[in-house]
């Protein structure tokens, strides 16, 4: 199955995993495990989604493994968001616009009373 960032953020513990390597540049599994109230081979199934989508990579240093966050795959999200962004401000410009418009109206029609 071929994964993507949307699917690594989908997930709320997978979101809290990829907060928590921003906080400590490295962790081993372990220490990742200790700060989640779900079992270890379940936080190693979010590493491994999060690994298959680009976010983290784990190294291998004696028999210890460890995680690090690589945010630059987080630009798909930003680009995909910044469509939306600019859609919704044109909107709400719009709707500025009309607003006004509407005031203006309504002060001309208690001005004439």
């Amino acid at each position: 199955m071929r994964r993507d960032v949307f699917q690594a953020i989908a997930d709320p513990n997978r979101r809290a995993i990829l907060s928590l390597l921003a906080k400590n540049e490295r962790l081993n599994l372990n220490g990742v495990a200790e700060n989640f109230r779900i079992s270890r081979p379940a936080v190693s199934r979010h590493i491994k989604i999060l690994k298959e989508c680009g976010l983290v990579i784990v190294i291998q240093e004696g028999r210890e493994r460890y995680c690090e966050a690589k945010f630059d795959k987080l630009n798909e999200v930003t680009d995909w968001i910044e469509k939306y962004r600019q859609f919704w401000e044109e909107r709400f410009s719009r709707l500025d616009k009309i607003l006004e418009e509407m005031k203006k109206q309504e002060k001309k029609k208690n001005v004439k009373k």
